[in-house]
């Protein structure tokens, strides 16, 4: 089914979004001092999230490490990924594909968010990253017309946002990107999925798909390296990315083959290195339903989870051994973000916040606020 693709107007936007809090109790002023306040006296991170409420509206909610939301923040359409600038002062949040939108927020400042709409042929992939200085943004986009991905780059440096240029992602439907520890190569998790906006999310090209991470300079574009699975493994689509304490990156992905088949979902990628695909032993395996939604690894890096929220369940592992420690039951939980270097909070499609205290331990649930139900990513704004 043909589906029309429509942009936001910056009218639109500004009228959806009314103030920068949804609840009545606080001004983008008394907002920002009181998450200054709670920040400064405690020192426990802030978490970010897309949601959708009971009554259809979107939004992005702030929630400390108990689950309590602690602010709202009014989207014209369903959001995806955050990317949180490196000092923590400001985010932005993305469209989920194939949306034209994303939004500026300083959730620490009394200032109204600012709209970004997507250059005409393009939209966002969901996800993004900032410079090392926090001057750029880089933001994974689909070239819709030539079925190719690209890194829009935007400058934040200034009053207004502006899109500078782009690089090529050197395949199609790129889903996440990071930037690696050495400040200046990107990382990009080509999912290998041609869509376009006038078919919606239809899948139009799972017979030939080709996923890939590859390694991008900053600062000219240029191809550093291309990494893709073996060719039997070309319908798993290589989706979200985590950093572990050695700067290699984790990939979770989502097998676009038949549900009788139980591939590997977790793999290991470097630069210069061939990738590791990580075991996870049955029965766990057989029950995720080929499906890992988000990936993230604690403070220290040394353990990583990976969410399956169709399975139910969220999994972890050493990162320097690659060994599995285990997986923890959290239904439709996909969300997850390190809360210090053991902890995990999780969020889920059915409203709870949850805490994994480690690896080892239940997952166990916060707080459950009504009528909201959370999207696909959380992200911790500071630690």
């Amino acid at each position: 089914m043909s589906r029309t693709f429509k942009t936001v107007s910056r009218r639109s936007f500004l009228a959806a979004m009314g103030s920068l809090a949804a609840a009545p109790v606080f001004s983008r002023s008394t907002l920002a001092e009181s998450l200054l306040n709670r920040e400064a006296a405690d020192g426990v991170p802030l978490f970010a999230s897309a949601f959708r409420k009971a009554d259809g509206a979107f939004g992005i909610g702030i929630v400390d490490d108990l689950g309590q939301i602690l602010a709202q923040i009014s989207l014209p359409g369903r959001g995806h990924g955050i990317a949180v600038a490196p000092d923590g002062s400001r985010f932005v949040a993305f469209a989920r594909r194939p949306g034209t939108f994303a939004v500026v927020v300083r959730p620490f400042e009394d200032s109204r968010p600012e709209l970004i709409t997507s250059q005409p042929g393009r939209h966002f992939y969901g996800h993004g990253c900032f410079s090392a200085d926090g001057r750029l943004l880089y933001a994974v986009e689909n070239d819709f017309r030539a079925a190719r991905g690209v890194i829009g780059i935007y400058d934040m440096s200034g009053g207004e946002t502006r899109r500078i240029g782009e690089f090529e992602t050197n395949g199609i439907g790129p889903h996440d990107i990071l930037l690696s520890p050495d400040r200046l190569t990107l990382v990009v998790a080509n999912g290998g999925i041609e869509t376009r906006p006038d078919t919606g999310r239809e899948k139009l090209n799972l017979d030939t798909m080709a996923p890939s991470v590859v390694f991008i300079d900053s600062r000219s574009g240029d191809l550093l390296a291309q990494h893709a699975l073996d060719k039997d493994l070309h319908q798993l689509s290589l989706r979200h990315m985590a950093l572990d304490a050695q700067g290699r990156v984790w990939v979770g992905g989502q097998f676009e083959g038949s549900l009788d088949e139980v591939p590997p979902l977790v793999g290991v990628f470097s630069r210069d290195g061939a990738p590791q695909l990580t075991a996870i032993p049955d029965p766990v395996a057989s029950g995720l339903r080929n499906y890992i939604g988000s990936v993230t690894a604690n403070a220290g890096g040394d353990v990583i989870a990976a969410s399956a929220p169709r399975g139910g369940q969220t999994l972890f592992w050493n990162s320097a051994t690659c060994a599995y420690l285990g997986a923890r039951t959290v239904p439709d939980g996909c969300g997850v973000a390190p809360i210090d270097q053991g902890s995990f909070l999780i969020s889920d499609g059915n409203g709870a916040l949850s805490l994994v205290a480690d690896p080892a331990a239940p997952a166990e649930i916060l707080a459950r606020p009504p009528g909201i139900a959370w999207d696909n990513h959380l992200f911790t704004l500071g630690l």
